[in-house]
């Protein structure tokens, strides 16, 4: 293979690249609590939408159990958002890991 042919094909890569993250940050992932008591919105590129509570678990003498709520959701929407940016990366990168992607 010689360098000009390579380096079309890194170009080619990097818009591709590029796109991918570009659909990743529009992408929108949710993660949710309780049965669906509280959802997180976030997008790929890891940017909290929106957090949806309902009124049936907000116990103002139990702000406890409403804040673990919130971090399952959270959690759950970030683990979704990695799970997702991984896939669609892979499929320009052919799978090969690239530090500094993810």
């Amino acid at each position: 293979m010689n360098q000009a042919h390579l380096m079309s094909q890194l170009k080619k890569m990097q818009a591709e690249m590029a796109k991918a993250q570009k659909e990743l940050a529009d992408t929108v992932v949710t993660g949710t609590a309780a049965a669906g008591s509280v959802t997180v919105e976030m997008t790929c590129d890891q940017r909290v939408r929106r957090i949806r509570i309902a009124k049936e678990v907000v116990d103002p003498d139990d702000l406890e159990t409403l804040e673990d709520l919130v971090t399952v959701a959270v959690n759950e929407a970030l683990r979704n958002a990695g799970e997702t940016s991984q896939k669609r990366m892979a499929s320009v990168t052919g799978g090969v890991r690239v530090p500094g992607l993810m």
